[in-house]
């Protein structure tokens, strides 16, 4: 309750208040993919035809200039002294830290600063009238959490792990930070979930198999997408195009499409909207 009176004064909801969805991208550890799935998702959920924005809240390590193709230097235009135009790639409005600052500069910041830096690329951004605003999380679950849980009414959160047993105990602990702070999951997204050989056709589980299935259902939740280790996935990223563009056919791509299929079903799903809509409470004084 108290997070969604928040999210009702006026210095938090003046940009936001044409967004139809919030929708936070996170993971219990890094390495496991959750950038890439990020990005994947919304260029797939515009290629579904909604309007989407793409907020990197990664202060300390941003990705989003190099996996959307924007070119090194390239600034949001800046309005009245405070505001930022948001730059538009892949057909996505964009924003992050790694646009502000120079690709090598280190963010040798404590914790007040990297929360009123995110607050500002959040909060201060110009987006349009959107259907969705994918937030691509830091992994862990640190201040950029925490402070975007009591400020926001997010609408979910998407889980991204690979199937061995360190991420998924890590994940876990996502999971849990969510569940307290009241964001509903979505469900899990198995990263890395099986090696396709290019030369023969052979399936390799490298990672293991089962533990996303294990998660899911101690939680109730779902694994609603399996994606493959595929080189295909690396070699876009490390070239600015996502994979979701360049192989969506019958490709890998497809499985980021079907990825934006399942979570805007799941998101209009009239169960999640009813869990993800907070009680208010009505009290005479």
């Amino acid at each position: 309750m108290a997070a969604f009176s928040r999210f009702l004064e006026k210095k938090y909801v003046n940009q936001l208040n044409q967004v139809k969805k919030i929708i936070c991208v996170a993971s219990g550890k890094g390495g496991v993919g959750k950038s890439t799935t990020a990005i994947n998702l919304a260029v797939g959920l515009g290629l579904e035809g909604h309007k989407v924005g793409l907020l990197d809240a990664d202060i300390y390590g941003p990705s989003l200039p190099v996996m959307m193709g924007i070119s090194a230097g390239t600034r949001p235009e800046i309005r009245d002294k405070k505001f930022m135009v948001p730059l538009t790639a892949h057909g996505i409005e964009c924003n992050s830290m790694g646009l502000l600052v120079d690709s090598n500069t280190a963010m040798v910041w404590r914790a007040p600063m990297i929360i009123s830096a995110f607050n500002q690329i959040l909060m201060d951004t110009l987006w349009s009238s959107l259907d969705y605003l994918i937030i691509d999380m830091p992994p862990g679950t640190g201040d950029i959490q925490l402070s975007l849980a009591q400020n926001i009414a997010v609408n979910g959160a998407l889980i991204v792990t690979t199937p061995q047993d360190i991420a998924l105990a890590d994940v876990r602990r996502g999971v849990e930070m969510f569940k307290k702070v009241g964001i509903p999951i979505i469900g899990v997204v198995e990263n890395m979930s099986m090696h396709v050989c290019s030369e023969c056709g052979h399936e390799e589980a490298v990672f293991g198999t089962g533990g996303a299935d294990k998660l899911a259902s101690d939680y109730g939740i779902d694994v609603i997408e399996r994606l493959p280790l595929d080189v295909k996935i690396r070699e876009q990223t490390d070239s600015g195009l996502p994979v979701v563009i360049s192989d969506s056919g019958n490709g890998v791509g497809a499985s980021y499409i079907s990825l934006a299929k399942s979570l805007n079903k799941i998101v209009h799903s009239d169960a999640f909207c009813e869990d993800s809509v907070p009680e208010i409470v009505i009290k005479d004084n």
